[in-house]
């Protein structure tokens, strides 16, 4: 099901494909309106008049007091935008070597005004990454897939085995800044040495440090079991 020559709605119709998209989690169900109005910090009246514009074109179903889900073409316009967002952050993390607690909003802007054909040429230029700076799956043109299964994390994994960071479940610019500040990025080795359910710590090795980590912070890192 190719999403290359797929027309989008305005930048507005997109932030809410996508953010509908993302709170579903990859899934088919109902998304609240409420959790729509939440994560786009927009007011009510807002979300409903949007819901109705977006249904009236196709884009997704709405049932009052339950909520909306995309529909098949909502998903691939969400996918699209979504696709922009991830490869832009990477773009500017790899080629112009921007903070990676700084590349979001300057992805919002750029992910509604960039052509296919540019995209396309940043993909080649990258390699055709499969996810962007924070672990998440960089969406592919023919597929549907946006995001990884979920994994265990250092609150939930193991202790003793030798791991690898996957993703960053907390995107805001200050966590990110602690987990870089604590070395734990996408791709890192890191052992969990020990895990105290009483004082809400974990205790992780890592090539060159040990870090302590809260219970708290603990649960927005995925990661998975390294050879």
């Amino acid at each position: 099901m190719a999403l290359r020559n797929w027309k989008m709605p305005t930048s507005t119709a997109e932030n809410y494909l996508k953010a509908i998209l993302i709170l579903s989690g990859g899934a088919d169900g109902v998304v609240a309106t409420g959790a729509i109005a939440e994560a786009l910090g927009v007011t009510p009246g807002t979300i409903s008049t949007m819901v109705k514009s977006l249904s009236g074109q196709g884009f997704l179903e709405y049932r009052s007091r339950e909520g909306v889900w995309l529909t098949t073409e909502g998903r691939k316009a969400a996918l699209v935008v979504l696709r922009k967002h991830r490869l832009i952050e990477t773009f500017l993390v790899q080629a112009l070597k921007m903070d990676w607690s700084e590349v979001n909003q300057e992805a919002e802007s750029l992910e509604h005004s960039i052509s296919e054909r540019v995209l396309s040429r940043i993909d080649d230029y990258l390699g055709h990454p499969e996810v962007d700076p924070h672990g998440d799956l960089i969406p592919r043109l023919n597929s549907l897939q946006f995001e990884r299964s979920g994994g265990p994390t250092l609150a939930t994994c193991a202790t003793g085995k030798p791991l690898r960071v996957e993703r960053i479940l907390d995107q805001s610019p200050g966590f990110l800044t602690f987990i870089q500040n604590n070395g734990l990025k996408p791709g890192t080795k890191v052992r969990l040495r020990k895990r105290d359910e009483v004082g809400g710590v974990v205790e992780c090795e890592l090539p060159d440090r040990i870090c302590v980590l809260g219970l708290t912070e603990a649960r927005k890192v995925e990661v998975k079991v390294s050879r």
